[in-house]
């Protein structure tokens, strides 16, 4: 199994009264709740806190996009990944994801992108996304053309990534003479590319195609809506005639490690609680605006988000119960993720070991205990999987 240290870098700061006083975390939220000073001080806590992962070994460290919400405070992902890049030296350094149809030039993305993965000699991992609902609304952007504008902005970056320029490319968004990409990638044929999603159908068969064969992450879900999604692309798979390998298969889940299973879940109940209540809020029309998917895969998310961002009034408990938070001593957690991991089979496991208003010293400790007394119990899990198949 691959480990990776996955942060959302939230606004950890943000006013309890914010729970009442506005029905979201996103786009809504007024940006006087915004402290300069404080952000300072969140983002270099979060950068140590990844540099630690690289230092504790963990296979890679993860950051994404998200625009205009105290969420995560990342809206230009290439920033944390180009501090990264010369700040650790063994850990990959995943994008998950850069939100194409957002951007207004893929070939923007495609030129950062190759800059990281020569500058760290190849440990770039390119996650791609359409973005969420909400961040639509934050760039006046269309819904409905979300998937064509994604699928050719994948189109342009890889040719962009892989043929020998000067080559051209024409397409209904975007029409470039010169393909000419400088740098070139230092991965061949070009990095690899994982495809986090909440689980849209569409999604998972474009992942799967065999012109592709992407790594599927499913990202914060209950356990039963990961292990269903998982299956359909290995179902999808063997539509295509081939058997999707474990390394095609992701999870993204919130973990907190603590010295014995009553102290892990009373010092990780406020901040996860904080999490699912506070940076997770949003409308259903905000999360999934008209256009943005298909009905049936709306109607697919709705169901299995029941227990998430769709619900009301899950603490942690729930949470716990449903697997979409993994809390305990050592053992209670490794014994829990290595069940799922045995369920669902998948080879990349993404922890979120900092969540909601976890505070940095808590998170080094939840490093810390996860890095010594987990993660060795995990990483042989996978190998034993693939020595089987």
């Amino acid at each position: 199994m691959r480990i990776f240290f996955f942060h959302l870098m939230p606004y950890a700061a943000l006013d309890p009264a914010t729970e009442t006083e506005h029905d979201s975390a996103w786009v809504t939220l007024p940006n006087r709740h915004f402290d300069p000073a404080t952000g300072a001080d969140l983002y270099n806590a979060y950068m140590d806190e990844l540099e630690a992962a690289d230092a504790l070994g963990f296979d890679g460290i993860g950051v994404n996009e998200h625009h205009q919400t105290a969420y995560g405070l990342m809206p230009s992902p290439i920033v944390i990944a180009s501090a990264l890049a010369r700040r650790t030296r063994n850990a990959k350094i995943a994008i998950l994801g850069s939100a194409l149809p957002l951007r207004n030039h893929p070939l923007t993305l495609a030129e950062e992108h190759a800059m990281i993965d020569v500058i760290t000699r190849g440990r770039l991992i390119s996650g791609f996304v359409r973005g969420i609902g909400a961040e639509y609304h934050s760039f006046g952007r269309n819904p409905t053309e979300s998937h064509d504008r994604f699928h050719e902005a994948h189109d342009l970056i890889v040719q962009a990534w892989t043929q020998p320029g000067p080559t051209s490319f024409e397409g209904r968004y975007y029409d470039v003479r010169y393909v000419n990409l400088w740098p070139r990638p230092y991965q061949k044929p070009h990095p690899p590319i994982w495809i986090p999603s909440q689980g849209s159908r569409e999604t998972i068969d474009w992942a799967a195609h065999p012109d592709r064969r992407y790594t599927y992450l499913q990202t914060f879900s209950p356990a039963s809506a990961v292990a269903k999604y998982l299956a359909l692309y290995r179902e999808v798979a063997r539509g295509y005639g081939y058997e999707a390998k474990d390394d095609q298969l992701g999870w993204a889940v919130p973990v907190y490690v603590g010295t014995d299973d009553e102290s892990a879940r009373r010092e990780a109940r406020p901040h996860i609680e904080a999490f699912r209540r506070r940076f997770l809020r949003m409308t259903n029309e905000m999360l999934l605006p008209p256009g943005y998917t298909s009905l049936a895969s709306m109607r697919g998310i709705f169901a299995a988000k029941r227990q998430s961002v769709l619900s009301d009034g899950n603490d942690m408990d729930g949470m716990i119960a449903a697997g979409m938070f993994i809390c305990g001593g050592s053992e209670t957690v490794a014994a829990a993720l290595a069940k799922h991991h045995e369920t669902m089979g998948f080879r990349q496991l993404l922890v979120m070991l900092q969540f909601g208003t976890l505070p940095h010293d808590m998170t080094m400790a939840n490093l810390e205990r996860f890095a010594r007394h987990v993660m060795p119990k995990l990483k042989p899990l996978g190998e034993t999987r693939a020595a089987a198949a």
